[in-house]
């Protein structure tokens, strides 16, 4: 090993000044090392090529004003981006209207950017609901995108509509809410549907979440208050005041329709069923932060009411005639009163993640003690697994720095093996990417935590994130968003007066305006990274050096990251054939 390790202290000596000569073309082997390493460790260079996490653009709206809150939503879906300020003031209808007259008070605004193939973002349009109304707030609180198709809730809306594109302008039931359909079609943008609940009703909240995939789109109503349960019951029974609803719309040709209207198993006043949504394919996964049963883990006892506040989540899924059913109800696997277990829901494939921002247990990173309470509302996440139509929990997420009061799990969003984690309400003064979380000088500042699992199903903690202008009270991670390796934060108290990509972050002369902040780089692709800050750098040498001298030690010294990461030529070993990779990663990184 002794003779490993000096491989290993030879290649990083050399990677420094030898990394410039190959990739401009010098063919000369470094001193120290043999032609065949050389050549390895330049095919391996080239076949690892690692793309470090970073901060690629912070976003302002295109009419920064205070307290528009842009950042309060975000989602992305390959090189699209969407933002919703549901704060914003102008009276503007439809798409690229007039921004600057601020007559309709709090009526909301979203805003599209895209990305072009150099990593440059633009802003590409500004969307307005087709019947904007003062109060309305359009994209409050969510809103999705799939593609060419966004969906904009906008939970304060009044009309009196049932279905599909109604009567938008007899405003008799305050507070019904609606939904709005944009589609593009080369760079133009257009509104295709106006969306409201079969059974409207005032004070209703409809549009309160909303989750797009394909041709499928779902709402929560979460004043909705009847007592049905199950698929498709009865809407007019409202004896469960804010039991919440669940609609889902379906699109053909072009037209949209409600497919169905879905209720918990045990619906119960004040459970919020539809808090957080999230589909994928024929799967779609509904939080329930007020539910109040005591059961844990899945399909368990659903009426013992014992544990107030625990939350729930519950999976329904679709069958190929379009029928729903439920398929699972989840609890926490360790279910605590006032935990709000289904603040946040995310989904991909198999893999579902639901957050617990209030849970209190003091345990960090992968997998910890659940027992010990003693970090109040420091917030958790759960990963479960579906295999066939079984499901089961995979893992426990706490953040790396956990803190009472933090709310981890505030926001959680989930692409392929990659999850990203809120905590709107942590303190650190940290800027950037795995910055120092010990200083907790920057009261609700906020950070966000990616974590990604790999190929043996571990889970490990990949980047710790903050802004590049931290503040105290700026709420980052209120909001995230993932797609691939690039990952969207939102701050909506953010206070700059900047307006469009990358402006002034330092002049907070607009109080609340809100930003959103994008970062790439979150890959299940770890290879190198053996500190789990997200860089492949000097940093990872001695952490590498110790993985392969003593695994045993490794991981006691750094308990939140994966040895596996040091497999760098992944053939299911760390050892002395990890080496070369290894230089070759850290010349990229």
């Amino acid at each position: 090993m002794n003779t490993s390790i000096r491989r290993v202290l030879i290649g990083v000596v050399v990677f420094a000044s030898s990394a410039r000569a190959w990739t401009s073309g010098q063919e000369s082997v470094p001193e120290g090392l043999s032609a065949p390493d050389w050549s390895s460790i330049r095919a391996a260079y080239e076949a690892n090529r690692h793309v470090a996490v970073a901060q690629q653009a912070y976003l302002k709206s295109s009419n920064t004003d205070a307290g528009d809150n842009f950042g309060f939503s975000v989602a992305v879906s390959g090189d699209t981006l969407v933002i919703g300020a549901p704060f914003e003031d102008s009276s503007a209808t439809g798409v690229n209207g007039d921004q600057s007259d601020n007559s309709a008070s709090d009526s909301g605004a979203a805003y599209v950017f895209v990305r072009d193939a150099g990593g440059v973002w633009s802003q590409q349009t500004y969307l307005k609901a087709s019947n904007t109304g003062a109060g309305d707030v359009f994209g409050y609180p969510a809103v999705a995108v799939s593609g060419d198709t966004v969906v904009i809730g906008a939970p304060g809306e009044d009309s009196n509509a049932t279905g599909v594109n109604g009567d938008q302008n007899n405003n008799s039931a305050n507070g019904s809410g609606a939904a709005y359909v944009f589609i593009r079609s080369g760079t133009t943008w257009s509104q295709q549907a106006y969306l409201k609940a079969s059974n409207t009703g005032t004070s209703d909240s409809f549009g309160d979440a909303v989750a797009i995939a394909g041709d499928t789109i779902v709402v929560w109503a979460s004043g909705e208050d009847s007592s049905a349960t199950g698929v498709n019951g009865n809407q007019a029974d409202n004896s469960a005041s804010n039991s919440g609803a669940v609609y889902v719309f379906v699109r053909s040709a072009g037209a949209w329709s409600q497919q169905v209207y879905l209720k918990a198993s045990n619906t119960d006043s004040g459970d919020r069923f539809g808090y957080a949504l999230a589909v994928s394919g024929d799967t779609l996964v509904v939080g329930a932060p007020g539910e109040d049963s005591n059961a844990s883990g899945l399909n368990g006892n659903q009426n013992d009411n014992s544990a107030s506040g625990s939350g729930a989540a519950y999976v329904f899924i679709r069958d190929a005639g379009g029928v729903w059913s439920q398929q699972a109800y989840v609890k926490a696997s360790n279910t605590g009163t006032s935990d709000s277990f289904g603040a946040s829901v995310a989904m991909s494939g198999d893999t579902l993640v639901v957050g617990a921002r209030n849970e209190d247990s003091n345990a960090m990173g992968i997998d910890g003690d659940q027992n010990d309470n003693s970090a109040e509302d420091s917030g958790a996440a759960y990963v479960f697994d579906r295999s066939g139509t079984t499901w089961s929990q995979e893992a426990y997420l706490k953040a790396s720095n956990t803190g009472a009061g933090d709310q981890f799990g505030i926001s959680a969003a989930m692409s392929d093996g990659r999850v990203v984690v809120g905590a709107w309400w942590e303190d650190s003064n940290a800027t950037g990417i795995g910055g120092d979380q010990a200083d907790n000088n920057a009261a609700d500042s906020g950070a966000a935590y990616g974590f990604v699992r790999d190929a043996g199903g571990v889970w490990s903690q990949q980047a710790y994130l903050k802004a590049s202008n931290t503040g105290a009270n700026d709420y980052f991670g209120f909001s995230v968003g993932v797609s691939g390796d690039t990952v969207v934060v939102g701050a909506w108290q953010e206070d700059s007066n900047a307006t469009g990509v990358n402006g002034n972050q330092a002049d907070n002369s607009a109080s609340l305006a809100g930003a959103a902040y994008v970062i790439t780089g979150v890959t299940a692709d770890l290879l190198g990274d053996m500190n789990c800050d997200g860089n492949i750098d000097v940093l990872d040498i001695n952490p590498f050096i110790l993985a392969l001298s003593d695994p045993v030690a490794y991981e006691a010294q750094y308990p939140n990251c994966d040895i596996n990461n040091g497999d760098t030529n992944d053939d299911g070993n760390v050892d002395v054939l990890d080496i070369n990779p290894f230089v070759a990663l850290l010349a990229g990184g």
